[in-house]
């Protein structure tokens, strides 16, 4: 009997002890693979939530990754109409002599703007970046300017370019957080623009080149964005992929090879694929919760939040998430539609992994002068 007693408590205890492992210890999440580069950081596109990342607040020469801020300069010319994609560009001497990459138009031709985008992005000609700059902004210089104008509104915060095209200059320089930022925001802004990042390959004047980006070839989930070297810079590529509603962006500079910048690339996106996953938590404008309101024309107004609140969050783990919400005990009328007036804190294993407002979903004026009064009379008992 006594046997039997113990190995009944043996087994209580065994069973207690499994039970009280953490989440977070079943779930493990490994630290990002090693990769030969300089710097590093990937993302989730929709939240910007950090997976993976290496010194990646490090000045460095962008090379070529230069011309995704040229491609987004000229996506918001088109945005706001002072460009079309079918205008036609005169190619001046200068912009047919930049040197290095080349989409080979001729000093004096008409080339449209479209046709100069596809060789910027995918043949990454410099000749094409500096004749849209030239195009857009009437130099090169002023474009610069504009460049850098709409890197700080976009929170590049630590960078600063000198050229449309990348080419080596002392106070030309980025970051792989910044190039994140900014691969975001083209995704984000000019999603239909952006498919052309995907382009495996252009032909103009006769001339067929492939898009540098190999990821093209290799993943079927990638479709972005652009690479980058010269010896100073050695060899960057950002790259995008989309699974399963998941979009990763990632930025890797200075490897030492093309095909270290690949394989380190494709590393970062596989683990980011195999150990997160974003999830929509509220869809916008969907109610979450209704609150009190006194003295109001109606006694309750729903809370939710205004935009889709997406998380990215540990794979498998969405079951766990603690939402906890913070409403005060007394609100008044008047409410205003999309005022705050609560919070929601998201936790994961204990640990508190987002903020968010909880707004009023409408409108709740104040009551006639007896609803008013009732509510008044009220409150002295709360």
């Amino acid at each position: 009997m006594h046997a039997r007693n113990s190995f009944l408590l043996s087994f209580l205890f065994i069973s207690l002890l499994f039970a009280g492992v953490s989440a977070a210890q079943l779930r493990p999440t490994p630290a990002p693979p090693i990769i030969g580069a300089k710097s590093y950081l990937m993302i989730d596109s929709q939240t910007g939530h950090v997976l993976a990342e290496h010194q990646a607040d490090e000045r460095l020469a962008p090379a070529s990754l230069t011309k995704l801020m040229t491609t987004y300069v000229v996506f918001h010319a088109l945005k706001e109409q002072q460009i079309q994609l079918g205008d036609e560009v005169t190619v001046s001497e200068k912009a047919w002599r930049t040197p290095g990459s080349r989409m080979f138009i001729e000093v004096g031709s008409q080339v449209t703007i479209k046709d100069l985008l596809l060789g910027m992005i995918v043949q990454s000609g410099n000749d094409a970046s500096v004749a849209l700059a030239e195009h857009v902004a009437g130099t090169e210089s002023v474009f610069a300017d504009l460049m850098n104008q709409y890197a700080q509104s976009i929170g590049m915060a630590s960078s600063h370019f000198m050229n449309a095209t990348g080419l080596p200059h002392d106070d030309h320089y980025s970051t792989a957080r910044d190039l994140a930022t900014l691969a975001r925001a083209i995704i984000a802004e000019f999603p239909n623009l952006y498919q052309w990042h995907a382009v495996k390959e252009f032909t103009y004047n006769d001339i067929t080149q492939p898009n540098r980006n190999n990821l093209l070839w290799r993943d079927a989930s990638v479709d972005g964005m652009k690479t980058g070297h010269t010896d100073a810079a050695g060899y960057c590529l950002v790259s995008s992929a989309e699974r399963d509603g998941m979009r990763v962006i990632a930025v890797v500079l200075g490897t030492s090879s093309a095909k270290a910048r690949i394989d380190g690339s494709q590393a970062l996106i596989n683990y980011g694929f195999r150990f997160f996953e974003t999830r929509l938590v509220y869809a916008a404008r969907q109610e979450i919760t209704q609150v009190r309101v006194w003295k109001s024309a109606k006694e309750y107004t729903s809370l939710g939040v205004l935009d889709d609140l997406y998380m990215t969050i540990p794979r498998g783990s969405y079951d766990s998430l603690k939402m906890i919400q913070n409403i005060p005990a007394i609100l008044e009328a008047p409410v205003a539609q999309g005022q705050p007036l609560a919070e929601i804190v998201v936790s994961l294993d204990g640990e508190n992994i987002a903020n968010e407002s909880l707004r009023a979903l409408d409108d709740n004026p104040q009551g006639s002068l007896w609803q008013r009064t009732r509510d008044g009379i009220s409150l002295w008992f709360e």
